[in-house]
């Protein structure tokens, strides 16, 4: 099969799609991208490398411009977050995209399903995985379809559903499903797989099931994750807990809504482990890893701040302000984002924000920040001694108070780490974009990432104070800028400049 030459990736926006993007584009492939927003698509930092289709599976007309031209299609959508129609939807949103593909002459599609022995009683989650790769088959275009598990990697939403029930929950009263067998797969290991298939013809019309090295159950995911984290987590099954409890419980302990984890806890009464050696065959350079790895990265990258994909907002600030204040979870982090518009230009906001701390104070509220560097410093921190480098000028790198300078761009960004004594992780982040209606879109961001329910009840605990505090900052940022931009700081004259 020759090398394609315009490949479309739907999804674009997605958990999977968004990681499998950058891949494709290291190997150098020509890029078409299938989002429902444009907006969307350009607050991702490869979006000026791809060509984006603006298009909806559901909305056969707008399918066809998408595919026009293109050899190759991966197909990334479901639509489970829809409620209890979403089987059909899965099958309706598959076969248009399979007659518009066979109309527009794609040679091949490659798509993700869910591993399950499909002679099996499966849950209609899985039931509508499988079925969703049969609905794409029935135009004729070829099918490279991949079925795997729980996918090891913040954000998947399975992976995501165990971790908060075991950061949350010291002891577990769980049903019968936690002994189903599983095969986890990581992340990084599935977007290898997805890659590999685009130069395998090999590959082409077969159905691979891929998983990692391990098969465990659901009780060795949840406490291989305990163990990893260094939290002791007690699991005591019972016989009378059913699917519907199940999925109330976990909505009620996670922040995945209801409609979703109903789905999701049905599905986990079977078992999904592969059943043949088939993609050992053809993809013989992929060695999956172990779960204790795989859980180990996911770690790894937390830590060392490794959360692009957390910190980049799909509608972003160019698509306007939206809601002023959103709280919501996602990849293992709570995180509250603020926006205001500012009547000032972006680079004053910049400057006024990324002139914080030490001796300019923390524009708002500076006492409570002086009494939490005292606290930190009881507790053997950093606390505020350590200042800044310089009052104007700041490098990746610098410790500002008891944060750290992450990541800079200027005249746009400044996130900050925090180095005080927490239970879990934390950052601050400011942002700047061109308002279109003029002036600038300022967004403050702070996420933490809790460690057991310690961490989640010191956030919740502490969450009005930190809203007072934030709100108050966010505005004492706008209105220096906005002093900044309307008296300007003279400049050196010439004569001082000599």
């Amino acid at each position: 099969m020759p090398h394609p030459s315009k490949v479309l990736v739907t999804g674009a926006t997605g958990y999977i799609g968004g990681r499998l993007i950058p891949r494709l584009l290291a190997g150098g492939y020509d890029l078409r991208v299938l989002a429902r927003s444009r907006s969307r698509v350009l607050s991702r930092a490869w979006a000026d490398q791809v060509e984006i289709a603006v298009g909806d599976a559901l909305d056969p007309p707008s399918l066809a411009a998408a595919l026009a031209g293109v050899d190759c299609a991966y197909y990334l959508i479901h639509s489970i977050a829809s409620g209890s129609g979403f089987h059909e939807l899965d099958l309706e949103a598959a076969r248009n995209f399979s007659r518009a593909a066979g109309e527009a002459g794609v040679q091949r599609i490659i798509y993700l399903g869910g591993l399950g022995d499909s002679r099996a009683d499966l849950s209609r989650h899985l039931r509508s995985r499988q079925d969703t790769g049969d609905a794409l088959r029935e135009s004729g275009v070829p099918i490279t379809e991949f079925r795997a598990a729980v996918i090891i990697g913040s954000g998947g939403i399975s992976f995501e559903m165990i971790r908060h029930l075991v950061e949350r929950l010291p002891v577990m009263v769980c049903p019968r499903w936690i002994s189903s067998l599983i095969q986890p797969i990581a992340v990084a290991d599935l977007l290898e797989y997805l890659v590999s298939a685009l130069d395998s013809p090999e590959s082409v019309g077969r159905t691979i099931e891929i998983g990692g090295r391990d098969t465990t159950t659901y009780q060795g995911l949840m406490l291989g994750y305990a163990r990893a984290r260094g939290l002791r987590r007690l699991l005591l099954p019972v016989p009378v807990l059913t699917p519907r409890l199940s999925s109330y419980w976990v909505h009620w302990t996670t922040p995945i809504p209801a409609r979703v984890t109903a789905a999701l806890i049905d599905g986990l009464r079977n078992d999904t482990v592969v059943t043949g050696n088939l993609a050992r065959t053809l993809f013989p350079h992929i060695q999956p890893m172990d779960y204790a790895s795989a859980i180990a990265a996911v770690i790894r990258d937390l830590e060392d701040g490794r959360i692009e994909t957390a910190w980049s907002d799909a509608s972003g600030p160019a698509a306007g302000p939206g809601k002023p204040v959103r709280l919501e979870s996602t990849e293992g982090m709570v995180i509250e984002r603020r926006r205001r518009r500012v009547a000032a230009p972006a680079g004053d906001v910049y400057q006024t924000f990324t002139g914080i701390g030490a001796q300019r104070g923390w524009y708002f509220a500076t006492f409570a920040w002086r009494v939490r560097g005292m606290i930190d410093r009881l507790l053997g921190g950093a606390g505020l001694r350590r200042g800044r480098r310089h009052p104007d000028e700041l490098r990746v790198g610098d410790a500002l108070d008891f944060w750290r300078v992450e990541h800079l761009e200027p005249g746009r960004l400044m996130r900050l780490r925090a180095e005080m004594k927490l239970p879990g992780r934390a950052w601050l982040q400011f942002q700047v974009e061109d308002d279109p209606d003029g002036g600038t879109c300022l967004e403050q961001t702070a996420a933490f990432i809790p460690k057991g329910l310690t961490g989640l009840a010191y956030w919740y605990a502490l969450y009005p104070l930190h809203g007072w505090i934030f709100n108050g900052l966010i505005n004492a940022v706008a209105r220096r800028a906005e002093t900044r931009a309307l008296h300007p700081a003279p400049r050196p004259s010439a004569s001082t400049q000599a």
